[in-house]
């Protein structure tokens, strides 16, 4: 069988079990920083039917990236500083949640996780069996290691992840994968503006969806490893796990009444949703 059938019995293969899209509205947001040469190639990659807008939020890059997602017709926003991969997220949610947004789905611009599965992520919130879903990159080791994950963050993914689950008592294959779904009542709930600007944002964000009851769920996702790949460094990527594991002791600290954190208590905009009512 030549590489060209082949590619295309797999592409049919994921739209014949694609979910079909539902009533409610679906935007896809977009953290971007640098993004310029991976953009259109993820872009391309979402099916289409599925996807009502596109979010990108461009964090004062040295490139072109807002310039080519507005030629791509994207909803582009910029920062003017930046403000770090959480601070992205910020501006990216509640430009969603703004827009109306039914179902939001977080995709790196940087091209490393195939963007053609985001209906089963739909799939999976519209059919009310999760509220939070995410895309693991770890469905066995050898396939994480063959597609090209560095071994130490192998490692460092399976412990932290280990610690998660039972620390907060889930079943998660990859607690830290930048692909993710979430309902609007999960973003109008949990008090993310309270998180930090920086990569433990993510971490945050699950802890909390957890403290506030959401079902979590996970879908396995293919990932490409290459140079314009955006990648946490080693040493920053020590500091995201220790942050990592102090978030999950914050979790613990509250739920037992020891002392209050503010990754728990209303953020600045739910008082203001409370006080207009």
């Amino acid at each position: 069988m030549s590489t060209q059938i082949a590619d295309k019995l797999s592409e049919d293969k994921i739209q014949a079990l694609s979910p079909r899209p539902v009533k409610g509205k679906t935007i896809v947001v977009l953290p971007a920083y640098n993004a310029a040469r991976t953009l259109e190639a993820t872009i391309r990659d979402i099916p289409e039917g599925y996807v009502n807008e596109i979010i990108l939020v461009d964090d004062c890059s040295s490139d072109n990236t807002a310039e080519i997602g507005r030629e791509l017709g994207l909803v582009v926003i910029e920062h003017q500083t930046n403000g770090g991969y959480g601070a992205n997220q910020k501006t990216c949610y509640q430009e969603a949640l703004k827009r109306g947004a039914d179902y939001v789905i977080m995709v790196h611009p940087d091209y490393q996780y195939d963007s053609r599965m985001l209906p089963h992520f739909l799939g999976v919130m519209q059919l009310g069996i999760c509220d939070v879903v995410m895309g693991s990159r770890i469905r066995c080791r050898k396939e994480a290691l063959q597609d090209g994950m560095p071994a130490y963050k192998y490692i460092a993914n399976r412990f932290l992840t280990l610690a998660e689950n039972m620390g907060l008592g889930q079943n998660l294959g990859d607690f830290h994968s930048g692909y993710r779904g979430y309902t609007r009542k999960v973003l109008e709930t949990v008090p993310f503006m309270n998180n930090s600007d920086q990569f433990v944002f993510d971490t945050q964000f699950l802890v909390q969806a957890v403290y506030y009851g959401f079902r979590i769920g996970d879908v396995p996702v293919p990932v490409r490893y290459f140079d314009e790949a955006s990648s946490i460094k080693f040493w920053p990527s020590c500091k995201y796990g220790t942050l990592t594991l102090w978030t999950v002791a914050k979790y613990w600290f509250q739920k037992l009444g020891l002392f209050r954190s503010k990754l728990f208590q209303p953020d600045c905009r739910q008082l203001e949703v409370k006080d207009d009512g």
